[in-house]
């Protein structure tokens, strides 16, 4: 499957899964270990690359990260930070 990147990444919503995790004063593990509790298997590493860009987020999981951290989906994909 290819996988097509904007701007170097491989998802647009990263930085500001960053942010609202920071403004809520959660470690990568804390809320990786949120998203488990939603159902969704993700560890540090990989919340680590969803930050970066590294790694493409899936529609449900944006879904479970808007939940677990309390904003808007629009929020988390809103380019103009």
């Amino acid at each position: 499957m290819k996988i097509y990147q904007f701007k170097g990444k491989c998802n647009i919503s990263g930085s500001a899964i960053r942010r609202e995790r920071e403004r809520r004063r959660l470690s990568q593990e804390q809320l990786a270990a949120r998203m488990q509790v939603e159902g969704i298997q993700l560890n540090q590493k990989a919340i680590s690359r969803i930050e970066t860009g590294g790694r493409v987020v899936a529609d449900y999981e944006l879904t479970t990260f808007s939940r677990v951290l309390g904003v808007s989906m629009q929020r988390l994909v809103d380019t103009e930070g």
